[in-house]
């Protein structure tokens, strides 16, 4: 009887298989972002948007506006959110300390050069009316002063709004005297 020799079996080589990094597709075909930022017309931070490839790809995750929606990155987004809510809410309170303080100001004066019957030359704006807040040590800037219009005469304003930011609207009063000046003999 003659042995017949069986050739041991060879493991065949297991196909490579990559792993690419494929982003997930929405329901209409577009790539799915995280946003970090907000974006007009997209989204606000946070949230969970469906975007065109082109445009997640070349235009939002280079500029660090949005991220891929990795597990990763949602337990990062997730933190951060935790950490703006709270700045938020510390500089909400900040602006409620300073429109209290506004509040307790009665009023402030502002200088500026006038003829002798009150008119104006030029007028007080919102940068004036600033400058003397921060001379009693409220921390208000330009932008937060809001004029119906310009006041191109002396006398009392009782109603100036300042508004500060987060719907926090603080009332002060503003008088406006003549500038003196000495005159030359």
């Amino acid at each position: 009887m003659a042995k017949t020799q069986q050739k041991p079996k060879l493991k065949q080589p297991t196909p490579k298989i990559r792993n690419r990094n494929q982003t997930p597709k929405g329901s209409h075909g577009g790539m799915e972002v995280i946003l970090t930022e907000d974006v007009l017309h997209v989204g606000k931070q946070g949230q969970v948007v469906e975007v065109k490839q082109g445009f997640g790809r070349n235009y939002l995750i280079p500029r660090g506006l949005a991220v891929q929606p990795t597990q990763h990155n949602i337990k990062l987004l997730e933190q951060h959110k935790i950490r703006v809510q709270k700045a938020r809410e510390a500089r909400i309170a900040d602006l409620k300390m300073l429109a209290d303080q506004i509040h307790r100001t009665i009023r402030v004066s502002v200088e500026a050069n006038a003829t002798e019957d009150g008119a104006l030359y030029g007028s007080v704006g919102p940068q004036e009316i600033s400058r003397a807040m921060r001379g009693k040590n409220l921390l208000v800037e330009p932008h937060m002063v809001h004029l119906v219009e310009p006041i191109k005469h002396c006398g009392e304003y009782p109603e100036i709004e300042i508004h500060l930011g987060y719907e926090i609207i603080a009332k002060i009063g503003v008088f406006v005297i003549p500038q003196v000046t000495s005159k030359k003999l």
